[in-house]
C-alpha cells in the first residue's frame, strides 16, 4: 500500500527535501501490513508539513491533485500527478498566513480551507476546474472567550464547571469519572504574553479544519480554545457559532463520528471533548476524558483517529511518546478511555489507521511505525514493522 508522506525540511529544522512515498508491503496491497520501506521525495518543496488529496470531480480524477500546506513560507501549494511516483507544481503557491499547518478540502472540490498556527487566520481558497487554488480570503477573526474581549460572549455561554456537574450527575456511577474536572479545578491558561499595557493576552492559533454532513464546516482554534462552525457563502465563510472549551486545553483536531458526535483531541491538556448538536442545531459540549493514567507533565497531544467501525479512538502523545486509546460509548456521547501504550517512535506528530493496522510518523526520531491493533481490545501491540523516513508530519494513504 502507498501514503504520500509530508515532512518539514530544513526551514523548519527537517531533513526532508519535500513530500515523498511510503511503501506498506506491495504498493498495490490493501492493507498496510507489510514491511515499511520509504521510497524517495516526489516533489521538492519546502516543509510540506500537511497534505490533503483533492476528492475528485468530472475533471480532475480522485487524488491526482495534492495541496500541500508549506509551513514556513506561509502559503498553500497544489500539486499534479505526473507518474507512478512524480509530482509537478500545479499553479503559483497561495499566500495563506504565519505557520499555515493544515488544508482541507470540500467534499465537492470547489474549495479549500488553509489553518494557521502562528496568527490565527483560517482562509478560504477557490479551486478551479484544474484544481489550482486561487482568491484567498480571510475569515473572521475568533474571538477569545477567556480574554477583555469575550466578556459578553461568555455570558451566554457554556459554563463549563456547571456542565461537568450536571454531565457527572447524567453519566451516573458507571460514567462518571469520565468528565474531566472542570468543576474541580481551573485549569491553567497556556500560551500567555503580555502586550506594551502589561495585559495578559493570548494569541489566536488556528490548527485544523473539518467538512461536517450538511455542508457544515468545523474549525479549532488552539490559542483561544474554541471551536468554531461555519457555513460557506458567495463572500466566503461566515460563522455560524464558537463553542468554548476549557481554559488553556488547547483544541487541535477533530474526528465527525457517524453517530452525529465531534470529537475533540485538545493538545495542552491531553483530554478529549465531545460536542453534539442541540434540538435546535447549536452544537453543545456533551462529554469529556483525559487521555488516559500515563500522561506527563508537558505532554502535548498530536493527531486524532478513528478505527475502522468507529467503536475505537487513537490520539499521539508527543512527550512521553504515546498513543492513546479509547472506547465510543452510548451513543456516542461517551469516551473512555482504555489503555496508554508505546508508539514505537519519537514524536509522534501523526497517525493513521488502515484496517488493522496503526501507522506513526515519529517527527523527531526520522522513521514510521507500524503496529498490530487488536480487534477485540482496540489497542495497539508492539512495533511490527518500521523504517527510516526523513521527518515525518503527515501520512496520506494514496487512493
Amino acid at each position: 500500500m502507498k501514503f504520500w508522506l509530508g515532512g518539514y525540511t530544513a526551514d523548519m529544522g527537517g531533513d526532508a527535501s519535500g513530500f515523498g512515498m511510503l511503501l506498506a508491503g506491495a504498493a498495490d496491497d490493501g492493507s498496510a501490513g507489510g514491511a515499511l520501506a520509504f521510497a524517495g521525495e516526489v516533489a521538492t518543496t519546502d516543509s510540506p508539513s500537511w497534505l490533503a488529496p483533492h476528492p475528485g470531480s468530472s475533471t480532475v480524477a480522485p487524488g491526482d491533485v495534492v495541496y500541500a500546506a508549506l509551513e514556513a513560507r506561509q502559503q498553500v501549494q497544489a500539486f499534479r500527478r505526473t507518474g507512478e511516483a512524480t509530482f509537478t507544481p500545479l499553479g503559483a503557491p497561495v499566500a495563506a498566513g504565519e505557520a499555515v499547518c493544515h488544508v482541507a478540502v470540500s467534499p465537492d472540490g470547489r474549495f479549500l480551507i488553509a489553518s494557521c498556527w502562528g496568527d490565527g487566520r483560517v482562509v478560504r481558497m477557490s479551486l478551479d476546474a484544474a484544481g489550482r487554488p486561487s482568491s484567498p480570503v480571510i475569515a473572521p477573526a475568533a474571538t477569545d472567550p477567556y480574554g477583555p474581549d469575550g466578556a459578553a460572549e461568555r455570558a451566554g455561554d457554556i459554563d463549563l464547571a456547571a456542565a461537568a456537574r450536571a454531565l457527572r450527575q447524567a453519566a451516573g456511577e458507571e460514567y462518571a469519572h469520565l468528565v474531566p474536572d472542570h468543576d474541580r479545578e481551573e485549569p491553567a491558561a497556556t500560551d500567555l504574553g503580555e502586550d506594551a499595557a502589561g495585559t495578559v493576552s493570548r494569541p489566536s492559533r488556528a490548527h485544523e479544519a473539518a467538512f461536517l454532513p450538511g455542508g457544515l464546516i468545523a474549525t479549532t482554534d488552539l490559542g483561544y480554545d474554541v471551536v468554531r462552525f461555519w457555513r460557506d457563502g458567495a463572500s466566503g465563510l461566515r460563522q455560524v457559532q464558537q463553542v468554548a472549551l476549557a481554559q488553556g486545553s488547547g483544541p487541535r483536531h477533530m474526528v465527525w463520528h457517524p453517530s452525529g458526535h465531534l470529537y475533540v483531541v485538545t493538545e495542552y491538556s491531553c483530554e478529549l471533548f465531545v460536542l453534539a448538536p442541540a434540538a435546535d442545531g447549536t452544537w453543545i459540549l456533551v462529554g469529556g476524558t483525559p487521555l488516559g493514567v500515563g500522561t506527563l507533565p508537558g505532554d502535548s497531544a498530536a493527531e486524532l483517529a478513528a478505527s475502522r467501525d468507529g467503536e475505537f479512538l487513537y490520539a499521539g502523545v508527543r512527550g512521553s511518546n504515546t498513543v492513546a486509546t479509547l472506547r465510543v460509548r452510548g451513543a456516542g456521547e461517551y469516551v473512555e478511555p482504555v489503555a496508554l501504550v508505546d508508539a514505537g517512535v519519537d514524536w509522534p506528530r501523526h497517525h493513521a489507521v488502515v484496517r488493522d493496522i496503526l501507522l506513526v510518523a515519529g517527527q523527531l526520531s526520522n522513521e514510521v511505525a507500524s503496529l498490530t491493533l487488536d480487534l477485540r481490545t482496540g489497542v495497539p501491540g508492539r512495533v511490527r514493522h518500521r523504517t527510516d523516513a526523513p521527518s515525518p508530519t503527515c501520512l496520506l494513504p494514496v487512493r
